[in-house]
């Protein structure tokens, strides 16, 4: 593929262009950085299903040529995925071997005794990784303690390598107990499938995930070794597209943490990539919302495919340690985020009692919803608000794209306002009610499980479809305030410009969190330390580039659980020891409503987060545009169905909104790439940043 010849010589016109891009389920967005002007410029392609590469690079090629660079002028491509997250919740994955100490080769099938449903007559089903028949135990064992209490048995090894060899197996994963401790039984057996099977990919526990918890540990290490066929043929496929390209600047994957990996990081742990795109967003979210002045914040990203909901509190965004794909656990630091099955692709469709439901299939980019004629005939979220004309079938994707609003209509009466004896109005009305209590729902139960009051928080909204429903949400929540990016469509994109290398590293060590054990935790810490700069080291990333800090998961002694905690050193003294469990009971206090200072804490988990900064330059805002209006006049009226009834609704087009001038709802704000609808008691403010901030009404 080559560039357009009608793009400027990089001769005449040098330039520095950064650029991400967010491969979502729907629609690939990228944003560009001009990194000596600081302008920000924006694109959006249709995702390509078949293979996610041929969208990015599209993208990519069209935005040079839109905006007048070349490929030469790329010194940076960050890319967010969901190639992982794909091959997961459609099972596209490889046949995988576990060998694991003997006797606990079951520890998969076992899992936890947690229960869905408690009232449940007959068992939950569970998603078993690897068969009966491809789980294989060898007979060694290390105790929690590292003691090796029985030596490696190579032959017994050999044989079970033999077994793999023939039970058709793609992978191997190996999860043995006491390797988070000692790896030394892994590393060996690694060693020995090298030598008898060198084509076959390897996954060890102590490499993946370092932690206490055998069915977890045993879990994720089983799914990065299926995925890591999966990532490896997708990046080597991109690298080729990109140097086909004539695209050579250095390529990196956005992890779960928010972060970015090499291509050969993402490919040897590909488990870090499941929440790869959306973890931008919620990057971009914290940024905008220090900007902003606002330390509580809901995040929420509505695109075509799903509803991605993270909580920002006290100005910062919540990592986990572990969290859940598809019924799936997995152990390895990701951004707190719920995820839900709604977006404007979101499928309407009438269950067999004839009930409305909305979602959680998605018509997805191929062929998307009925009135992009692309041969859908089921109706969708985007469908809907069309009829009900909260988008204008003439100017959707900036013009690129026109809507069938007659194919969208007969979709609607012939799917669910015929079946249901309803008028079309009525029936869209209906599927929007739908939706909104659906997001709402999630989002009280995301604040409720941590012990949150949806008015204590402002809704930041982004993504493609969530400027059309955010007002209704916060409305239904009681949230008085909503944040919308300047350009929210493709808002995850500019988190990921901002995203930096960062590797995270765990070690389990079980001791009591006081003044006695300070050394030992002190010595762990420094392991890490040094583990964290060698990592650096070879990402050639100079010392003044680069950031290391600490977190610790905490318990009360005897608690299954922990809390994370972050330090405020690289080393502890008496004191910080002191303010770290304080900030431990708060935290406890602030999640379950109770505290125990009389008990004693125990450190479990000590975690390094080693950071280098791919810029020293990040994009704090958006440029603003220069109007020539002080208060421009509504770019047209259109009839919007709002409230019950057909309204004239004035429409603005957002980017001549100057800083500071209000807009009274009801009222439309339009965008290239997304459209706000602002209800009646709400008025609309731009920000300095270009961002727009919409206030409910005292009344």
């Amino acid at each position: 593929m080559t560039i357009l010849a009608s793009q400027p010589d990089r001769a005449a016109r040098p330039r520095r262009i950064r650029v991400a891009v967010d491969i979502g389920g729907t629609f690939t967005d990228l944003e560009c950085l001009d990194e000596e002007t600081g302008a920000i410029l924006s694109h959006k392609v249709p995702t390509t299903p078949e293979d996610p590469s041929i969208g990015l690079i599209d993208a990519i090629t069209s935005a040079a040529n839109r905006h007048g660079f070349t490929l030469d002028d790329i010194t940076l491509l960050i890319h967010g995925t969901t190639i992982a997250t794909n091959a997961v919740l459609t099972r596209d994955l490889p046949v995988a071997a576990l060998i694991t100490t003997a006797g606990f080769e079951d520890v998969l099938e076992i899992g936890r005794h947690a229960r869905r449903d408690v009232y449940g007559l007959r068992p939950e089903e569970r998603a078993v990784l690897a068969a009966r028949r491809h789980r294989f135990g060898v007979r060694e064992r290390i105790s929690a303690d590292g003691t090796i209490l029985t030596p490696l048995d190579m032959a017994d090894l050999d044989a079970v390598i033999d077994r793999i060899a023939k039970c058709g197996a793609g992978v191997v994963a190996v999860s043995l107990l006491g390797s988070f401790v000692d790896p030394a039984h892994e590393i060996a057996i690694r060693q020995r499938l090298a030598e008898r099977l060198p084509d076959m990919p390897c996954s060890c526990s102590h490499d993946v995930s370092p932690e206490i918890r055998e069915f977890e540990r045993t879990s994720t290490t089983v799914l990065n070794a299926l995925l890591m066929p999966v990532v490896q043929r997708y990046v080597a496929g991109l690298l080729a597209r990109t140097q086909a390209a004539g695209l050579a600047a250095p390529l990196y994957l956005v992890q779960s943490n928010g972060g970015a990996a090499t291509p050969v990081q993402a490919g040897t742990t590909p488990v870090n990539l499941l929440l790869s795109g959306p973890s931008g967003g919620v990057l971009a979210a914290e940024k905008v919302a220090a900007g902003a002045g606002r330390e509580n914040i809901v995040a929420v990203d509505m695109g075509g495919t799903s509803y991605d909901i993270a909580i920002i509190r006290n100005g910062r965004r919540s990592v986990i340690a572990q969290g859940d794909i598809d019924g799936l656990p997995v152990r390895v630091p990701m951004v707190d985020m719920r995820t839900i099955g709604a977006g404007g692709g979101s499928v309407v469709w009438l269950d067999s009692s004839g009930r409305l439901q909305v979602g959680p299939q998605s018509a997805g980019a191929r062929p998307g919803p009925v009135c992009y004629r692309r041969g859908s005939i089921e109706p969708t979220v985007t469908d809907v608000n069309l009829i009900l004309g909260r988008l204008d079938a003439a100017s959707f994707m900036g013009g690129a794209l026109s809507l069938d609003l007659a194919g969208a209509e007969a979709a609607l009466d012939r799917r669910i306002a015929g079946p249901l004896g309803l008028s079309r109005e009525a029936a869209a009305s209906g599927v929007l009610a739908m939706v909104v209590a659906r997001l709402a729902g999630a989002i009280k139960l995301a604040l409720f499980e941590r012990g949150l009051d949806p008015r204590d928080f402002a809704l930041m909204s982004f993504g493609g479809a969530g400027g059309l429903h955010a007002i209704d949400v916060a409305d239904e929540l009681g949230m008085r305030e909503v944040v919308f990016p300047r350009e929210p469509s493709t808002f995850s994109a500019h988190g990921i410009l901002q995203s930096d290398i960062v590797h995270d590293l765990a070690r389990t060590r079980i001791v009591p969190l006081d003044a006695a054990h300070l050394d030992q935790i002190n010595a762990l810490a420094r392991d890490l330390t040094r583990e964290g700069e060698a990592l650096l080291d070879g990402d050639r990333m100079p010392p003044e580039r680069r950031s290391l800090g600490l977190a610790a998961d905490l318990r009360y002694r005897g608690q299954a659980f922990e809390l994370m905690v972050p330090l405020n050193a690289l080393t502890l003294t008496e004191a910080s020891l002191r303010d770290l469990i304080e900030r431990f009971h708060q935290l406890h206090h602030q999640r379950f409503s109770f505290d125990d200072r009389g008990e004693s804490v125990e450190l479990v988990t000590l975690r390094l987060s080693a950071l280098g900064l791919l810029a020293t330059a990040k994009p704090a805002t958006w440029p603003a545009e220069a109007t020539s209006a002080a208060n421009p006049p509504p770019k047209a009226h259109r009839r919007v169905h709002l409230g019950g009834v057909w309204r004239e609704v004035a429409v603005f087009e957002q980017m001549t909104l100057p800083e500071g001038v209000g807009v009274a709802g009801p009222a439309i704000i339009e965008q290239p790439y997304t459209t706000l609808i602002i209800a009646g008691g709400w008025r609309v403010a731009v920000l300095a940043s270009g961002d727009l901030r919409a206030i409910r009404d005292a009344g």
